[in-house]
This record gives C-alpha cells, sequence and structure tokens, in this order.
C-alpha cells in the first residue's frame, strides 16, 4: 500500500489553493473546475469544492470541519517559511516557533478553513566528537 494524498474538501477553494501554493512553494496542478492538487515528495496533497464531494458522496465530508487532523510539513527553515506566510492574511499563526521536546522547531497555523498545519523542521545533528 502507498499513502497518496490527503483530500481537503472547501468552500473557499481559491483562499486553500493560494494558501498551499505560497506554503510550499509549488505550484498547483488544477485538474477540473473546484479541484487542484499541490505535489510533493512523498504524498499529494488534493483540495475539491464542496459541491464536488457532494456529487458523489452526499453528506460524506463537510467543508472546514477538521477538529483532530494536523497536516504537518517537512521545512528547511521554519522561521523563513513563516516568513513567507505572514504575507497571506488569512494564515493565523497559532502557535509560534517553538523547540519541541524531541527536538524538532515547529510552528503551528491555521489554513483559511480552520485546519491545524504544522511547519518543522528536524533537529540539527549534534556535533562530531573529536576521537
Amino acid at each position: 500500500m502507498k499513502f497518496a494524498s490527503v483530500l481537503l474538501v472547501t468552500m473557499q477553494f481559491e483562499a486553500l489553493v493560494a494558501f498551499y501554493t505560497l506554503l510550499s512553494g509549488t505550484a498547483a496542478t488544477r485538474l477540473a473546475d473546484g479541484f487542484a492538487e499541490v505535489r510533493l515528495e512523498g504524498a499529494t496533497l488534493a483540495i475539491s469544492e464542496e459541491r464536488l464531494v457532494q456529487l458523489f458522496n452526499q453528506g460524506a465530508a463537510t467543508a472546514a470541519s477538521n477538529h483532530s487532523a494536523i497536516l504537518e510539513f517537512e521545512v528547511a527553515d521554519v522561521d523563513g517559511t513563516l516568513a513567507r506566510m505572514r504575507g497571506d492574511a488569512s494564515a493565523e499563526v497559532v502557535m509560534p516557533p517553538t523547540v519541541m521536546p524531541w527536538g524538532n522547531r515547529s510552528a503551528l497555523l491555521r489554513d483559511p478553513d480552520g485546519s491545524l498545519v504544522n511547519i518543522f523542521s528536524q533537529p540539527m545533528a549534534p556535533p562530531a566528537q573529536a576521537a
């Protein structure tokens, strides 16, 4: 099995596409009116207008109702990525850059639909010990 994508269902399609395009620095591929993918290393983030999901799965998904999942993106520079996101008025900073107990540097944002987004970097490797 291969984990392929996460699909975000939204009533704010253009705002979500703009948010994740700015966050990732990757252009969205628009496959249909109201459906786009942001193809990243490891997985794809798909974004769909709620009306498209309702055509085939009425009531199966409701836009802007995520209260348990956090979308996580590993970045080289948390502070630089956060600075770029400050240009998007819809990007609410929930937690400023913080070093977590396990060593990652992390910041939490909310996307335009209110979903939590974690941008993090792995801890730096400790300096090599002299022999």
